[in-house]
């Protein structure tokens, strides 16, 4: 339909020619996500009219009709202006049932407001062209779809607009929905007024720092959103920090029902914005009173960890986003992943239930698999196993039997094979630096970082540069402090051991000396001829030879360095640790 055409309806202000134009617009525009450069004044232009009728008194489905206009136009991030006003995001707040909280500040935008705190302690907000009036809760579904169309135009606006971000912060959009979310198990919310207030909850602490702080802090985020998730997930606490479903206490995780669509759509909203609110915890100390809230919250993940979604698909991403999660958490919290008993056909190791380690394990692993942008797929799993591994003694020896069982394969390279650790070493060398430093450190932690053993798993070409990076390159034990394990060495091992080439990791055959016959002339003039083409290759910076200092780490060598190397038989370069020099444990 023509625009000239709806506006001109609009323009008389009768709300039946406005509902048969807008509807009509709103039934053509429905799948509509992009918009003609051309008409940008015309759909200003119908903006401005639509808010017009939005402040007055209108028929439920005239009312319905603007709204659902006004979310489809939000959709253009070009044309927004009439919607980014202070009025204009108070109109949106008064029927999405949010702006009962509103408390507007002075000086942000060019309006002049006056918030009225009436006799009953509601407020309203007043200004020239808009009055604002108190909602009342929704008795009936026509409400809900006025508040949803409401939350949907938000969510697109604040998508899109920077000035419009600020005034959400500064009306306390965040106070009104926490209100609402407060009643998760109010039986008035449908699923789509729950799960746009999560929504709108999500773009809120994502992009604004302020309202990220006030939810976690003022509004206590973690347990508001947590009391979100049990009642999401139907769940309920038969030992402290132990979840299980309601009426399905003492089944095992496979043998609960998979989650509705619905169940998980709304955990996945509130996995991402405990995300937003929890995104800086493991890198500050949290007190005591915290610590509880965290390891309540571990819990919940825990149970989200093992329960299953309707489809692969939908589960991998409930995971992706549960595990995100756990990574946020203080490392000593992580300990509630082990807390539940161990039950027949539990994965039991040392004593300790293994299942959701176990889960971790398999979920890193399919990401492995798949290669498809590992850095953002891959990486956190990967690092939570790593982490976990380092200060829970159980969940290393069981994911170093997992992943570095005893070394019987001394023939193949350690990157070669279809094992978890050879797929591991073969990230060592990978071009994205990120993916390779966080695979070598999730193995040498697996070693309690001892390089003998590191080698010994690796190889010592594939190892060299997490070693290099740690001042290891001449042996010995990081600073991490590990428990000690049994003798981890196979009879395989043992007997090939003295003939395994230290740089690939692997049992190789003996070589030909290539310097056997030659005299110590002939030996000294290729010994220059090497240096003089190092040195010619240095110039020019095709390369840059270096030499291990006696801190274990690399400097640049000097033309001296390498007519000494050449010249004077008392200098030596540094080997390779050797693994004898420390006992297997």
């Amino acid at each position: 339909m023509d625009l000239c055409v709806i506006i001109e309806q609009m323009e008389t202000e009768e709300q039946d020619k406005a509902l048969a134009v807008l509807q009509s617009f709103n039934k053509e525009m429905s799948q509509c996500f992009t918009f003609n450069r051309e008409e940008e004044q015309e759909r200003k232009r119908l903006g401005e009219l639509v808010l017009s009728f939005l402040s007055r008194e209108l028929q439920p489905s005239c009312l319905l009709a603007c709204l659902e206009t006004v979310r489809i136009l939000t959709r253009d991030k070009e044309c927004l202006d009439p919607f980014i006003s202070r009025s204009a995001m108070l109109t949106l707040a008064h029927y999405s049932g949010i702006a009962h909280l509103a408390a507007p500040s002075q000086g942000l935008l060019e309006e002049s407001k006056e918030v009225v705190v009436e006799k009953d302690g509601k407020e309203a907000a007043e200004d020239s062209s808009v009055t604002v009036k108190e909602p009342s809760l929704p008795s009936e579904n026509h409400d809900q779809e006025v508040i949803i169309e409401a939350l949907k135009s938000i969510c697109n606006i604040l998508l899109h607009s920077l000035t419009a971000q600020v005034i959400a912060a500064d009306l306390h959009f965040i106070d009104g929905v926490a209100e609402r979310l407060k009643q998760c198990n109010h039986p008035t919310w449908n699923h789509e007024v729950r799960f746009f207030d999560l929504r709108l909850t999500f773009l809120l602490t994502a992009l604004r720092v302020d309202v990220r702080a006030q939810l976690a802090q003022e509004l206590r985020g973690i347990k508001l959103l947590g009391s979100q998730l049990e009642a999401t997930l139907c769940l309920c606490w038969p030992d402290p920090l132990v979840t299980a479903r309601m009426g399905y206490e003492g089944f095992r995780p496979e043998e609960l029902p998979q989650l509705s669509r619905q169940q998980t759509e709304l955990a996945i909203e509130i996995l991402k914005i405990l995300f937003n609110i929890t995104f800086d915890t493991n890198r500050r100390k949290v007190d005591e009173e915290e610590a509880v809230e965290y390891r309540y919250l571990g819990a919940l993940l825990r149970h989200c960890l093992m329960s299953r979604a309707d489809g692969e698909e939908r589960t991998e991403e409930f995971h992706s986003h549960t595990v995100n999660l756990l990574g946020n958490l203080p490392l000593p919290c992580l300990d509630v992943l082990l807390l539940p008993k161990v039950e027949h056909g539990s994965m039991e190791y040392m004593g300790v239930n293994m299942d959701a380690v176990n889960m971790l394990l398999e979920f890193m692993e399919k990401k492995l698999d798949r290669g498809h942008k590992l850095k953002e797929t891959l990486l956190p799993s990967l690092n939570l196993l790593t982490e976990s591994s380092r200060i829970h003694r159980e969940t290393r020896k069981f994911l170093r039997s997992k992943v570095l069982p005893p070394l019987r394969d001394v023939k193949n390279r350690p990157e070669i094979g279809s094992a978890l650790r050879n797929k591991l070493v073969r990230l060592m060398t990978h071009i994205d630096t990120d993916v390779k430093d966080c695979a070598a450190e999730f193995l040498f932690v697996l070693c309690k970082e001892s390089v003998s053993r590191f080698i010994k798993y690796t190889g010592y070409g594939n190892a060299a540069g997490l070693l290099a990076a740690r001042g290891l390159l001449r042996g010995g034990r990081d600073s991490g402090i590990y428990s000690e394990d049994e003798d981890s060495e196979t009879e395989e091992y043992r007997e090939a051991k003295p003939h395994i080439n230290l740089i690939t990791g692997v049992l190789e055959e003996e070589q030909p000396n290539p310097m056997e016959g030659m005299t110590d002339e002939q030996k000294e003039y290729e010994a220059m001829k090497l240096v003089n083409m190092f040195d010619r290759l240095s110039r020019t910076n095709l390369i840059q030879p270096m030499q291990l200092n006696s801190d274990g780490k690399m400097r640049e060598m000097t033309t001296e360095d390498l007519n000494k190397l050449a010249t004077n038989p008392l200098f030596q370069s540094q080997e390779p640790a050797d693994p004898d020099s420390e006992d297997e444990t």
